[in-house]
């Protein structure tokens, strides 16, 4: 791998709102501008909004597609932008930049209009590279 080296996308199917449901069950995320549309519109948002994390998480379900997770030496992310029901999310990352043992990498989860939900930095140990 070389700095410019491009992850394989990892692209999702369109997000549903049962799937916002499942994963407010499993993540003990109740809020309910995630899962209650009356209440999402009453309070401006329009509808329901995915949880930011489900989207971060589908950026780190890349990262490990992508690397060893027993090379993975740090990950951070920035939430940019809410995600609807309806919306196809790809998570495409790449090698930005090397230090003398580690690959600097750069992911970001975007939707099919190109607006990024989640920007992320992540790390990567070569040695087993």
């Amino acid at each position: 791998m070389d700095i410019g080296y491009q992850f394989a996308p990892l692209i999702k199917e369109e997000l549903t709102h049962t799937q916002l449901v499942r994963y407010a069950g499993a993540s003990g995320d109740f809020n309910p501008i995630h899962t209650v549309v009356p209440f999402a519109e009453e309070v401006g948002l329009g509808g329901v909004i995915a949880h930011g994390m489900l989207i971060m998480g589908f950026v780190g379900q890349a990262i490990g597609q992508w690397v060893s997770m027993d090379d993975l030496a740090k990950f951070s992310a920035r939430f940019k932008a809410m995600t609807r029901p309806g919306e196809k999310i790809t998570v495409q990352g790449s090698i930005v930049d090397e230090t003398d043992n580690r690959w600097i990498c750069k992911a970001e989860a975007i939707n099919e209009a190109g607006e990024v939900k989640v920007q992320a930095k992540f790390e990567v140990f070569k040695n087993n590279n």
